[in-house]
């Protein structure tokens, strides 16, 4: 049997979430294409979560591209993959036939672009054909480590915007194009207009200081992002009571 590995943190919100509901007839027409299940929308609003206000007010905070995949992380030893878990769900990289040997390809071809150690722990988004439609238009699939992307894929402009809902709302909507894309093709997100899914607020600093150190943004958590459907009695400052935050994707 396959080593468990540790799982994935809790990324949370920096904003405080609030469901609201959406037509119902204009879900049943519109839902499946922005990914609803139920007729609710779950969205960001104009209020700090609480313990989270190091995102707004942070110098060394930064923000990253979150790629649209699927998180993987892998275990090496002497150049061995010996361990593969999708989340929680251990991935035997020996199961070639009836696998997800698309799970496995992913890695090796990182492996081939030198991404992989050797040895120890790696966390990443995998990508490609078979994962959420493939926005990035990649004809193989790709492992993309968590630690290349803070190093690679970090927003420069971050810091020209003002660290409030509106402003990200705006820069999200228009601007947020995909530095993965940018990257691989040059001017590839520029003329394809390939939006970023959103962010990961990152602070390496709170991080060696064993303190909350990540939080995330997407674009389906704003209004603007499902034109098609009605949400109803949508409040850009929320309600009085704070609802539980979302923990992962």
């Amino acid at each position: 049997m396959s080593e468990v590995l540790t799982d994935f943190p809790k990324i949370c919100c920096p904003f405080i979430r609030q469901t609201f509901s959406v037509d119902s007839v204009q879900f049943k027409a519109h839902g499946s294409k922005y990914g609803l299940r139920l007729p609710e929308v779950y969205l960001a609003v104009d209020r700090i979560n609480p313990g989270y206000e190091w995102v707004f007010e942070d110098p060394e905070t930064f923000a990253v591209e979150k790629l649209n995949g699927t998180n993987i992380k892998i275990r090496t030893e002497h150049g061995r993959l010996v361990a593969l878990q999708n989340r929680k769900n251990v991935i035997d990289p020996l199961q070639i036939i009836k696998g997800k040997t698309f799970l496995i390809e992913g890695v090796i071809n990182s492996a081939v672009r030198d991404l992989v150690r050797e040895d120890g722990e790696q966390a990443g988004e995998l990508i490609g054909p078979k994962l959420q439609g493939n926005p990035y238009m990649l004809d193989h699939h790709l492992w993309y480590p968590f630690d290349k992307a803070i190093k690679d894929l970090r927003y420069r402009s971050f810091d020209e915007h003002g660290r409030n809902l509106d402003n990200w709302s705006l820069w999200f909507k228009d601007h947020l194009l995909s530095r993965f894309v940018i990257k691989k093709t040059k001017i590839g997100a520029e003329k394809q207009k390939v939006f970023a899914e959103g962010v990961v607020f990152y602070n390496l600093r709170r991080k060696s200081e064993s303190k909350s150190w990540m939080a995330k943004l997407r674009r389906d958590m704003f209004p603007w992002f499902y034109p098609d459907i009605e949400i109803i009695g949508y409040d850009r400052k929320g309600r009085n009571e704070a609802e539980d935050q979302e923990n992962f994707d």
